[in-house]
């Protein structure tokens, strides 16, 4: 087979996937853009003309609090998920294959549930009389006028417990295909175990690393119902500042220019990635 058509029919195996993205995904993306520069009605919808009035309106210093809040709990959300990730994918790989079937299950079962009814159920757990707030105040962990929900930290909570097995999977993808027998040598030449996971596997399973920080970092961003279910005035992230923006207020406009934003701050650092790693695979070839 010539490398015309072993090309023209790599085109057309992708074609279907392509155009599932352009309609779904690039033409959407492109209206977003086009209705951030459009003014906005007294209807809620999106007025006649052009205008820079809304993009403008993004200098306001009320937005750096909610970016800082957004990117810094985003990103503590993905170390903290790749922490816990990375042993548990460790231990998986390392497992017989039935014993590993059972805690890949165990890894998806949260998908088979509603995110809805698993963010109530957490909302449940840290009320005031909730089971953990009262079991929590009856060790005399807390005092008994201590309230867990609406809290940095509870937002941060959820945000680890709804990703983590967004970091689990890739990095379980990438432990398997890791050769474990480079840890015995490892071990042989005189490394202990800790700097042998450290020197040799975690180099090893550099990919999925990268691939489950950028997974869990974009899926962060954009939340707001977390946020909102969990947190309290002073937790709101950019996600729910777009809602607030569609809902509430009625300004696609300005909703559109925050979404814009946010999609940017999303594709640059995939788009960073994606060429970080392509010259990775040159270097090696």
């Amino acid at each position: 087979m010539s490398t015309a058509s072993r090309t023209s029919r790599q085109w057309l195996l992708t074609l279907p996937s392509l155009t599932w993205l352009a309609v779904f995904f690039v033409i959407p993306a492109i209206l977003v853009i086009l209705t951030a520069f459009r003014p906005a009605d007294l209807q809620g919808g999106v007025g006649p003309g052009w205008t820079l009035d809304t993009l403008h309106e993004l200098n306001d210093p009320a937005y750096l609090p909610i970016l800082w809040r957004t990117f810094s709990l985003s990103a503590a959300t993905t170390l903290i998920c790749l922490v816990l990730g990375l042993p548990v994918a460790f231990q998986m790989a390392r497992a017989g294959q039935r014993l590993r079937q059972v805690l890949l299950l165990l890894v998806i079962i949260p998908f088979l549930s509603n995110f809805l009814i698993r963010i109530f159920a957490w909302k449940s757990l840290l009320h005031p009389e909730g089971p953990l707030t009262k079991l929590l105040i009856s060790l005399q962990l807390i005092p008994e006028n201590a309230v867990l929900l609406h809290h940095s930290g509870t937002v941060l909570l959820v945000l680890v417990y709804t990703q983590l097995p967004f970091a689990i999977l890739p990095l379980y993808a990438a432990a398997e295909k890791f050769d474990l027998g480079l840890l015995d040598a490892a071990r042989d030449l005189g490394a202990g175990p800790w700097r042998a996971f450290a020197k040799v596997f975690v180099p090893g399973v550099r990919r999925g690393l990268i691939s489950a920080a950028v997974m869990v970092f974009v899926c962060c961003l954009g939340q707001y119902v977390i946020p909102q279910m969990v947190g309290g005035a002073s937790d709101e992230m950019l996600g729910s500042k777009i809602a607030q923006r569609v809902f509430s207020d009625r300004n696609l406009p300005h909703a559109s220019a925050l979404a814009g934003g946010l999609m940017l701050a999303v594709l640059v650092p995939m788009l960073i990635v994606a060429l970080w790693q392509q010259f990775g695979r040159k270097e090696e070839s």
